[in-house]
């Protein structure tokens, strides 16, 4: 496979500026947009922003120490979105935007070990993920929330509501989601067999600069025919990856392939949107998406005909209208 180069060498200082630019910069630009703001150790206290390389970061800081970045932008009926892996909260740029120009207060954060988020050794699995997005919504103290999750994302979402409930959350919404479970087992019988997951664990354990590169050609489907590439979202996709920690993003692999979210599922007893494209090569709709609807009570599923795993940004405007006509229903 060919790759593409990167225009510039980022270094970390460089990366910082240039992050801490285009977020004061869409945020300027936005009418109505204020930057969240980073709460103390105590859910009560009120919020503060804080300066970190001489940029303002939002962020919440966990129970355990860690220190969780996150994006708070607008007013009115909160939509909480979660990334997949190995992503960051940009890789909802476009809903963002979308949704904060129409109405909406939304709030993206990044994974522990993800993007600006503290990089830990320990703690990166779906138990914490799900508390730590409980200490983003209740530092924030949202409530009739829309919940929005993709890929790993949408693990988080739902095991957040099997860990935490859903008395602050009114939607849910799982996008190319890894429920109930990727893993081929006895009970699961048509899952991915486990040397599929070992692989990409040796992927990031050897290259992830190479790996996520070459990943983002089956993830946006690019290597199907009559398919344009889109080098900006490959590129992205890149930058994304290369932000978070290799150990992170190493043990989050076990959390989007052998766990088992069929419990949260059934704890998913409020309106719920399950939209999967019908080719998604990386969390393929048969083991997803058509089971996760059979379990959540109040499941509706929208599938996108020949769209891959991150139809989201090569959809952007399809999607945005999808999900705020199942907001407002």
């Amino acid at each position: 496979m060919k790759s593409i180069g990167l225009p510039f060498h980022l270094s970390p200082s460089r990366r910082n500026i240039l992050l801490g630019v285009g977020s004061l910069i869409a945020a300027a630009s936005m009418p109505g947009l204020t930057l969240g703001a980073n709460t103390q150790t105590t859910n009560n206290s009120k919020p503060q922003i804080r300066y970190d390389g001489g940029q303002p970061m939002a962020k919440v800081t966990t129970k355990d120490g860690t220190q969780i970045y996150y994006r708070d932008w607008g007013s009115g009926q909160p939509i909480l979105f979660s990334h997949g892996w190995p992503l960051t909260s940009d890789a909802w740029d476009a809903q963002m935007l979308f949704f904060a120009q129409n109405g909406y207060r939304v709030i993206a954060h990044d994974r522990r070990s993800h993007g600006l988020s503290d990089q830990t050794f320990q703690g990166n699995d779906m138990d914490t993920y799900a508390d730590d997005l409980a200490a983003v919504i209740d530092a924030l103290d949202l409530k009739d929330l829309i919940l929005v999750g993709h890929s790993t994302g949408g693990g988080e979402v739902a095991h957040y509501i099997g860990r935490h409930g859903t008395e602050r959350v009114a939607k849910a919404v799982l996008v190319g989601a890894v429920p109930p479970i990727m893993l081929k087992t006895p009970a699961n019988p048509g899952g991915l067999p486990m040397d599929v997951f070992d692989g990409i664990r040796a992927g990031v354990a050897h290259n992830r600069s190479q790996f996520y590169l070459d990943l983002t050609m089956p993830f946006y489907g690019f290597n199907r025919e009559g398919v344009t590439t889109l080098d900006g979202l490959r590129q992205n996709f890149w930058l994304q990856g290369m932000m978070g920690g290799v150990i992170g993003q190493y043990d989050c692999i076990r959390e989007f392939s052998e766990v088992d979210y069929t419990e949260d599922l059934k704890r998913m007893d409020v309106p719920t949107l399950i939209v999967h494209g019908e080719d998604d090569q990386i969390v393929p709709i048969g083991g997803a998406a058509l089971l996760s609807a059979k379990i959540a009570p109040q499941a509706a599923l929208k599938i996108y005909e020949g769209a891959p795993h991150g139809l989201a940004q090569t959809e952007p405007e399809r999607f945005n209208t999808d999900l705020l006509a199942f907001v407002k229903s």
